[in-house]
């Protein structure tokens, strides 16, 4: 039943029972004589052995309604769900927060200003907003040019203490991954710096900035050196609190450019502020960390928690995962040391909040392949009260073609030799199924070097057929649980 597929954009309390005896394989079931449709569909656990991924596989499938288990294969095994986990982080976040909550980034100043000059200092306080962007930063500086400030006298501070500082999410990744950046009460650009290179003679001309599509300013923060090797393409260093990196000059070619994480968002931002600042005839001096109090002169707003949530499920922000864990954590029960203490937070409000047995979570997007939930304890979730009417319209559809064509509204999470997927579907009669299936090599993931952990040989092939297997099993379900 290998079928070709393509992505388009687009409860009562859960009755799953303990899971204690359950069986390891998946009981199909048993169709009245006449149903051709699901005497046809092949056996779940034939599926899985042809996949043949030299792995584990556990799914379980549900009645989303009622929670009613129909299917499962392996269901309490802890699995690594990649970034299936950010489907949780959605619903931990959109019912701490609320679907109307909005970051919030403040321009405060601690002293009047007389005749254009500040008495004091201008602070840039953060409010954890992931998706702060240059733009914002520039709206910022025209409110303070329009509450009158030509000049800063005191110093320019930058506030990132509404959350905790974390280097980057998972310290296993290659240090010049884009999706791996650090996180904190100021973030901005989605915590990027873009590297661009243009062959110039026998060197290089290259630029550190923090585009948007409409501006284009170089930072300070970050720098990029050529060195003359040819392995490995970057290096990554710290020069006090300036990014330094270096590029291997036999891997540049001609022209080219890439998004680089930022290790120190807070100074990142201070240092576009700046910049900003000095577009709207303002002048400061070079941005430190710092806390004040005084009066706000600039307020930028967040959109809205739940359009925020259907974005970072339909483009899997590692960044915007984390801050939204880390905000909800530090509503609901304190302000978190770490991001493995948030994400141990969120995991004791899975068990409370669906019945789930062993959620196991070291972060809130599933960068870090540490984290462990079973397909069971994803079904519970899934399938606990409320939690389809707030979580499926915000999932991303992925339509199998078929004839007949299934719409499925889930999360993916994809991870070297990792895979999952879980979310809602409805069967040919109209039921509304909730469903969770990983697969994982964690042997062959925990054997890669460093260095292979970007594009791992036989990576690609194996997660396609991981894919293909987890689709399958979705026209099979589709076609038998009517």
């Amino acid at each position: 039943m290998r079928r070709r597929f393509f992505l388009t954009g687009a409860l009562t309390t859960a009755a799953l029972p303990a899971c204690a005896g359950a069986p390891e394989t998946s009981a199909r079931p048993t169709g009245k004589p006449s149903d051709a449709l699901v005497r046809s569909a092949p056996d779940a656990n034939r599926l899985v052995e042809e996949a043949g991924l030299g792995g584990r596989v556990g799914f379980v499938l549900a009645d989303a309604r009622t929670g009613e288990i129909l299917e499962t294969y392996n269901p309490v095994r802890p699995m690594p769900p990649a970034s299936v986990t950010k489907a949780v982080t959605g619903l931990y976040a959109l019912e701490t927060l609320g679907a109307e909550f909005r970051f919030t980034t403040l321009l405060v100043a601690t002293g009047p200003i007389r005749n254009g000059r500040l008495e004091g200092d201008l602070v840039l306080v953060g409010g954890g907003d992931p998706a702060l962007d240059s733009d914002g930063i520039y709206d910022l500086a025209a409110q303070a040019k329009a509450a009158g400030l030509r000049e800063v006298g005191g110093r320019l501070l930058v506030d990132g203490a509404a959350l905790p500082k974390v280097d980057r999410i998972d310290q296993s990744q290659p240090d010049h991954v884009g999706y791996n950046p650090a996180v904190g009460g100021l973030n901005l650009n989605f915590n990027r710096v873009h590297f661009s290179w243009k062959r110039a003679g026998n060197s290089y001309e290259t630029s550190m900035d923090a585009r948007t599509d409409r501006f284009r300013p170089v930072v300070t923060t970050a720098r990029m050196r050529v060195a003359d090797r040819s392995m490995p393409v970057y290096t990554y260093g710290r020069d006090g609190d300036v990014d330094a990196w270096t590029v291997a000059r036999g891997q540049l070619g001609g022209t080219g450019a890439r998004w680089l994480p930022v290790r120190n968002p807070d100074l990142y931002a201070g240092d576009v502020l700046r910049t900003m600042l000095r577009s709207h005839g303002i002048t400061a001096p070079a941005a430190q960390r710092g806390r004040g109090q005084g009066i706000t002169i600039g307020i930028a707003q967040s959109a809205p928690l739940g359009p925020m949530v259907k974005s970072m499920l339909k483009f899997s922000t590692n960044l915007v995962a984390e801050a939204m864990g880390l905000t909800a954590t530090a509503r609901l029960a304190t302000a978190p040391r770490s991001l493995g203490a948030s994400a141990e937070v969120m995991s004791q409000w899975v068990s409370q909040r669906a019945g789930a047995r062993h959620p196991d979570f070291d972060d809130h997007s599933g960068l870090n392949g540490t984290t462990r939930i079973s397909a069971s304890d994803m079904v519970r979730l899934l399938t606990a009260n409320g939690a389809q009417d707030m979580l499926r319209p915000l999932m991303k559809e992925i339509t199998l073609e078929g004839p007949p064509r299934q719409p499925v509204q889930a999360k993916t999470g994809t991870l070297n030799f990792v895979s999952g997927l879980a979310g809602y579907f409805d069967a040919r009669s109209g039921r509304s199924l909730a469903f969770a299936t990983f697969v994982a090599d964690t042997g062959r993931r925990n054997g890669l070097s460093v260095a292979e952990r970007e594009r791992p040989r036989g990576g690609i092939a194996w997660s396609r057929k991981a894919r293909s297997l987890q689709f399958d099993l979705i026209e099979r379900w589709a076609l038998v649980h009517q």
